[in-house]
């Protein structure tokens, strides 16, 4: 809905990845003061790669992570280029950098920093900034009706500058959680799992092959992580098992078991036992130097205090109005990249223009009452569906990215992206080893490239 008055706010923005960038662009393109808040000393997020991992809890069992990022040395991207940009800031190809249409992840992390440079956005930033405490001002309310009552709900932010050790403590009228959701590991239960004696470790501290050489290695988990990390270590180690919920695997993922004596495919994990045996539910089982879980990932937001308005339940943050607002507290409070499983650059830009907009009152929200019956509605069609509360997030439509964007008006994606987005995927299902490097979407790429979204932004060519 669309509202006549207008209002400049003081809004707080936590991360300064994708998501909190284009948060801080937005926001002050409506007209309102933005602070962005970062723990690391550079923009990028989880872009922002990390190689010293040393201290760290092996797996991410500790209340605070020291290490952000999650990405190890050779990660490259899983889709084209040419589908993730802002929908006014295409992901060109740069001379001198790294060219290809599936980069490393530094070529995205520059991608970034020229974002954040053209639109200027740095003087809003305070860089080695960890948020402490997130809560509502002066907080009376003996219910959550009491709460949708005060017109005025301001929040107290209280952070601490990492080298100084200042403490610091401000209120804004307006919080946005930008802190992305790829960095707590979320481990299995597994019997025998605590007493196991040899190396255990998530995904989130894997970083190069080589301490692995001559090890026979247990990789949990066959989604993309585990297929990746799995194809370096077959390199080095001296077996590597791969275990997953279900042997029912793609096409690309079988040619690449074929072609490794030495990499195996088993279900899932039975037990540990202590002398180092890891037994699997068909029976087999293996004698392991190390266990690596690629597992996934667990929302988490430790500074946050609601008064148990907002929690994460088995993953499922919420109850959150189209996975963004809280009914209670909407809009002074909001998220931005909860959805998993999406285009996620144009979509951010879609959720931080309908922040911006509410915050200012040109647009309002539906009633709470109403929010909160989509929500139920939402979380009801999950369970029929069968989804587990785990995936309440994860996506997977076009569609619903374009109703989203609906609400404000955001162009719908373009037909090219969509199809380039489809045609990587079934690529990946193919070949795993070669669908970076060798595709057959040429006529897809060169709609993309004769798009408004890149003659009108001044993008170079793609080497073809």
């Amino acid at each position: 809905m669309v509202s006549e008055t207008y209002q400049s706010k003081n809004v707080c923005v936590i991360g300064a990845g994708p998501s909190g960038l284009v948060a801080a662009r937005e926001l002050r393109k409506e007209g309102h003061r933005v602070v962005v808040l970062e723990q690391n000393h550079d923009v990028g997020g989880q872009w922002l790669y990390d190689p010293n991992v040393e201290g760290e809890d092996p797996l991410g069992r500790t209340p605070s992570l020291k290490v952000h990022s999650s990405l190890y040395t050779s990660l490259r991207l899983i889709s084209p280029r040419e589908i993730m940009g802002f929908t006014d800031f295409p992901f060109s190809v740069k001379k001198g950098r790294d060219m290809r249409r599936f980069p490393g992840h530094r070529e995205l992390l520059l991608y970034l920093k020229d974002f954040c440079d053209w639109f200027g956005l740095r003087d809003l930033i305070r860089f080695n900034t960890r948020v402490a405490h997130v809560g509502m001002l002066d907080y009376y309310a003996t219910s959550t009706d009491d709460v949708v009552g005060c017109k005025d709900l301001k929040w107290v932010i209280r952070s601490v500058e990492k080298k100084t050790q200042i403490v610091m403590e401000e209120v804004f009228d307006a919080v946005i959680v930008a802190t992305g959701h790829y960095s707590q590991p979320r481990l299995p239960s597994i019997k025998g799992m605590d007493a196991w004696k040899r190396k255990q470790m998530h995904s989130h501290i894997y970083r190069v092959p080589e301490p692995f050489a001559d090890e026979v290695v247990v990789v949990v988990g066959t989604s993309l992580s585990g297929q990746d990390i799995s194809m370096e270590l077959v390199e080095v180690a001296k077996a590597v098992y791969l275990s997953g919920k279900s042997l029912d695997i793609s096409e690309g993922l079988s040619k690449v078991i074929s072609k490794h004596e030495n990499l195996h495919l088993r279900p899932q994990i039975d037990c540990l036992q202590e002398d180092g045996k890891v037994l699997f539910v068909d029976g087999s089982w293996v004698i392991a130097d190390t266990i690596m879980y690629c597992t996934g990932y667990s929302y988490t937001f430790p500074f946050l205090d609601t008064k148990g308005i907002v929690a994460v339940d088995d993953d499922r943050v919420g109850p959150l109005y189209e996975h963004t607002f809280p009914p209670s507290l909407a809009p002074s409070l909001s998220f931005i990249g909860i959805p998993r499983k999406i285009i996620g650059f144009p979509f951010f830009e879609s959720q931080a223009k309908w922040i911006a907009q509410l915050l200012s009152g040109k647009r309002t929200l539906p009633s709470r009452d109403d929010m909160m019956q989509s929500i139920k509605e939402l979380y009801h069609s999950r369970d029929v569906a069968g989804i587990p509360k785990h995936n309440t997030h994860d996506i997977a439509e076009f569609e619903y990215c374009d109703r989203y964007g609906d609400h404000i008006g955001f162009p719908h994606l373009e037909e090219w992206r969509k199809e380039l987005c489809l045609s990587a995927l079934r690529n990946a299902d193919t070949d795993l080893e070669t669908y970076r490097d060798s595709w057959d979407d040429h006529e897809l790429l060169q709609e993309a490239l004769q798009s408004p979204h890149f003659t009108q932004h001044g993008a170079q060519d793609f080497p073809l």
